[in-house]
């Protein structure tokens, strides 16, 4: 059973930088697409980010376009998100997502197996 944990979530100002990783366990990590979500309190799902199996077909969501950039680690069987230039709507629980048919999906339905997600707040 494939499971994902991230971390690297926390508290930070304006303009400052977080980096996020996805820890990714129990079947071959470069079989599967790779992708970042984020929720906000009362809002939709968004997509962030997604990263083919290779580490090619990136792409990214409108709104984090030039500041945020994902990458993976096929060694390490991790994912990594890092956010630069930080805006308070960026504010949300970030989820990694993992999944094995599709690779550069924007869609959540795509994605076989969630994290637990962790919580990016960016005070103004």
């Amino acid at each position: 059973q494939v499971m994902l944990e991230e971390s690297g979530g926390g508290l930070v100002q304006a303009g400052e930088s977080l980096r996020l990783s996805c820890t990714f366990s129990g079947r071959p990590f470069s079989n599967y697409a790779m992708a970042w979500f984020r929720q906000a309190l009362g809002k939709e799902r968004e997509f962030v980010a997604t990263v083919g199996r290779s580490g090619g077909h990136i792409y990214y969501g409108d709104s984090v376009k030039g500041r945020f950039t994902i990458s993976r680690d096929n060694f390490k069987n991790t994912m990594y998100l890092q956010m630069n230039s930080l805006k308070p709507e960026d504010t949300a629980v970030y989820y990694c997502a993992a999944g094995i048919y599709y690779s550069g999906s924007d869609n959540s339905k795509h994605y076989d197996y969630w994290g637990q997600g962790t919580q990016v707040t960016v005070s103004s």
